[in-house]
């Protein structure tokens, strides 16, 4: 148990760094975003290849990935079900709503966990893998209304750098042929830069949301943003734990693995979809914010009882 706590301490207190700089003014807020596409087009894809390429496949398709599908799955229809048939939202707001209730940071948040908490990168590749490949291309065939081909929404995945370095681990990983020392060198160096960059861009969004201009958009959102967070924060890991648990028998790591995962808070590109198709900004925006701010001390107590 102590390890685990003491691998969130040390992912905390980089965070609150982040989170201290901009406080102090030593980084804008807006500086965050540089942060982020550092992180995400240059660290994370570098860190993802070279994790991956050396992974055992067995470890890579475990039973954590089911467990992550079913809890998606639960939670989704769940608001869908009441923000339909209850509420009455369209098409657009019950999809930008289920993904805020189901659609979990990965990326900067996920590889650092799988890393020093879990110790292995690789454990996040395939709930990666699943959000690009799968939930992103539905997501936009529903938002569009057939305005993308399905060609082009199947094809969209690959313009993701991450789901690309993810692939060609695979590639390399299934194939057993080792990437060169003096390629994977330079690799390495710039995916040792994913963990503390993805952890100073967290916490200085944190800093940079409490400064956000208010979203002018209300339309009803408080009793879906309510909603969206406790079926994230609250109902997914919950739904994960007891499929990981009690449906598929885990236990040790792999259901730690499985609850944390679920445990991620909601993925700032839901709120980038959110602007793109002019819906559900503020619903957006809000649960990536409160389920953030909240993901830290759930998933903290979540390693301490499961570690």
């Amino acid at each position: 148990m102590s390890g685990v706590v003491a691998a969130f301490a040390a992912l905390v207190s980089v965070a609150a760094l982040g989170y201290l700089v901009g406080v102090s003014g030593l980084l804008r807020a807006a500086d965050e975003l540089v942060l982020s596409r550092l992180a995400f087009f240059v660290a994370n894809p570098a860190l993802m290849f070279a994790t991956v390429s050396r992974a055992d496949l067995g470890t890579l398709f475990s039973p954590v990935l089911l467990t992550e599908v079913v809890a998606v799955v639960f939670v989704q229809i769940v608001y869908v079900l009441v923000a339909v048939l209850v509420w009455r939202r369209d098409r657009r707001q019950a999809t930008i709503g289920a993904l805020a209730t189901s659609y979990v940071n990965a990326g900067n948040l996920g590889i650092p966990i799988a890393i020093y908490v879990l110790g292995d990168g690789a454990l996040v590749a395939p709930v990666l893998l699943f959000q690009l490949i799968v939930l992103t291309p539905v997501a936009f065939l529903i938002l569009d209304k057939g305005a993308r081909s399905v060609k082009s929404a199947l094809l969209l995945p690959l313009r993701n750098p991450l789901t690309v370095a993810s692939l060609l681990g695979l590639a390399f990983a299934a194939s057993g042929i080792s990437v060169p020392v003096t390629v994977m060198r330079p690799i390495e160096l710039l995916g040792g830069a994913a963990v503390p960059v993805a952890l100073l861009a967290y916490g200085l969004s944190l800093y940079g949301s409490q400064h956000a201009p208010k979203d002018p958009e209300n339309n009803g959102a408080r009793w879906d943003i309510s909603l969206v967070v406790v079926l994230k924060a609250f109902v997914q890991p919950a739904v994960a734990y007891v499929v990981a648990r009690f449906v598929l028998g885990l236990d040790g790591s792999a259901l730690l693995a499985a609850t944390l995962f679920a445990a991620l808070p909601t993925a700032q590109n839901i709120y980038v979809y959110a602007v793109n198709y002019d819906t559900s900004r503020q619903l957006a925006r809000s649960a990536v914010l409160v389920t953030t701010m909240l993901s830290i001390p759930i998933m903290t107590t979540i390693g301490a009882l499961l570690g």
